[in-house]
Order: structure tokens, then C-alpha cells, then sequence
């Protein structure tokens, strides 16, 4: 008798252990993230064969739009960025044709027209009269043939500016981040925000433009700029939020080079080597 009933309990256990082990597997594959971006993909691939064909393109052009989070709502719109895809990659093999000195590859915007992208990417024209008359003494320093910036590894990764008309604070953050490397020898990530939400006073505009060397103005007499980690980008108008206790570099002096006149730039990087 206690051996039947002990049979019985290990099999009532073994049952329990059984089905708990499938229920919790099955919660777990309800909520699988990875399932759940794999079904995406499928039903946004499904949708695009559907209306352009299983061609080779077509499921290229999937997995673009699935990599890249493109939600299209309409059959009309998604036959217009395919077509606005086929033309960025036409533009990419001809590049690579040309055997150019620099490359191109699909990025977010691959599905715009360049009409498009200019209107919601590119900035109107400014005066920029800080560049017209330059400030700098040229020499007679010598100067090699060639100098590309990203073999001393002091060009800053690319980073995306968003909704935002800020392309002047990050030309500013980028050139103060190059220059933090090259006489530290360490890299470091500037706050663009800072300078949409503070530099206002500096003829500046935040998301709507304003100008690199009006930036550095601001962050000689603010007194420094805060990191990127400290003081982080959103893309839009905020209101300032600086510490100076947070600041990490700051802008003793700054040079304006004369517009049309590369040759006073090549002078100025080496009067200023560190």
C-alpha cells in the first residue's frame, strides 16, 4: 500500500512538474520578444510581397524598412518609397562604379526622395557673416599634401540631429571634440543640447539655426559645455539647464576663416596643433 502510494505521488509530481514546465513555456512564448519581432518582420514582409512582388528587391526593401522601424499605411505609399529605395541604391552602385574616394551605403533616409530630404532634413541658407572676414594671421608654415583626420582616429562617430534644425551645434561640438582628442588623447561626446536650449543670447536659434562660430562665442564667456551623458539631446527647444559644475571644456579662443579661401584653413589647423 505505501508503495502504491508513494508511486502515485511521484507520478501526481512528475504530472504537476509536466504541466507547469508547458504552461510557463507557453506564457514564455506568448511574451517572447524574439517571436514577437520575428512575426513583425513576417507580416511586413507579407504586406510588401503582396503588393511588388516576390522579387529579389522587393524582400531587400522588407527587411530595409523592418531594420529601420518603417511603418507605411498605404499600398501608394509603400510603391513610393520602393521606388525612392531603387534609386538610392542606383546612386550607391554608381558611386561604387566610380571608384570615388568615399562610400555609400543605405541609412534611414534611403526611402525619401531628395526633394524630400531637403525640405525636412536641410536647413535654409544663413548669412554667414562670421566667415566673411577672417581673423586669423597667415604663415608660411609647411604643409603635407594630404591630411585625412580620421587616420590620427580624432574624428568623432556620426550622429543624427533628428527633427531638429541643429546642424550648427553639432559642426561645434564635433570640431571641439577633435581638438579634446588631439590634446588629451582621449575621446569625449559633447552636449548639442546645451546649445539649442542655452546659447540663444549668442544670435542663435536652437532647433531653427544658428551658427558654429557664434557657438563657440557662447561657450568662451557661458565659461564651458557639458558632455553628452550630463546634458543629453532630444531634438528639440528645452530650457536651460546648465551647470557649470558639469562643465568639461571650455573655449579660450576661436578662429574665423574667410569664406572661398581653403588655403587659410589649411594654414590655421597647423598654426594650431596643440
Amino acid at each position: 500500500m505505501s508503495k502504491n502510494l508513494l508511486l502515485l505521488s511521484a507520478l501526481f509530481f512528475f504530472c504537476y512538474i509536466s504541466v507547469t514546465v508547458v504552461l510557463a513555456r507557453s506564457t514564455f512564448d506568448e511574451h517572447n520578444p524574439i517571436q514577437l519581432v520575428s512575426d513583425r518582420f513576417h507580416e511586413l514582409e507579407s504586406t510588401i510581397v503582396q503588393h511588388l512582388g516576390a522579387t529579389r528587391h522587393a524582400l531587400s526593401f522588407a527587411r530595409y524598412a523592418h531594420k529601420y522601424g518603417k511603418r507605411y499605411e498605404t499600398v501608394d505609399e509603400i510603391e513610393v518609397r520602393f521606388n525612392n529605395f531603387m534609386d538610392s541604391l542606383d546612386l550607391i552602385r554608381s558611386a561604387k562604379r566610380k571608384n570615388l574616394p568615399y562610400k555609400l551605403a543605405l541609412n534611414e533616409f534611403a526611402d525619401m526622395s531628395w526633394e524630400e530630404f531637403q525640405q525636412q532634413k536641410l536647413g535654409a541658407s544663413q548669412n554667414c557673416s562670421a566667415t566673411t572676414n577672417g581673423n586669423h594671421k597667415l604663415t608660411d608654415a609647411l604643409l603635407p599634401p594630404v591630411k585625412d583626420w580620421r587616420e590620427d582616429g580624432i574624428v568623432s562617430p556620426v550622429k543624427a540631429q533628428g527633427g531638429c534644425g541643429s546642424c550648427w551645434t553639432f559642426s561645434t561640438t564635433g570640431a571641439l571634440e577633435a581638438a579634446y582628442k588631439q590634446a588629451y588623447g582621449e575621446s569625449i561626446s559633447l552636449s548639442e543640447q546645451q546649445l539649442v536650449d542655452c546659447a540663444g543670447a549668442f544670435n542663435n536659434f536652437g532647433c531653427h539655426g544658428g551658427l558654429p562660430s557664434q557657438a563657440f562665442e557662447y561657450i568662451k564667456y557661458n565659461g564651458g559645455l557639458e558632455t553628452e551623458s550630463e546634458y543629453p539631446y532630444t531634438a528639440k527647444d528645452g530650457v536651460c539647464k546648465y551647470s557649470s559644475s558639469n562643465a568639461v571644456v571650455k573655449v579660450i579662443d576661436s578662429v574665423n576663416i574667410t569664406q572661398v579661401r581653403p588655403s587659410h584653413l589649411n594654414v590655421t589647423w597647423m598654426d594650431l596643433l596643440p
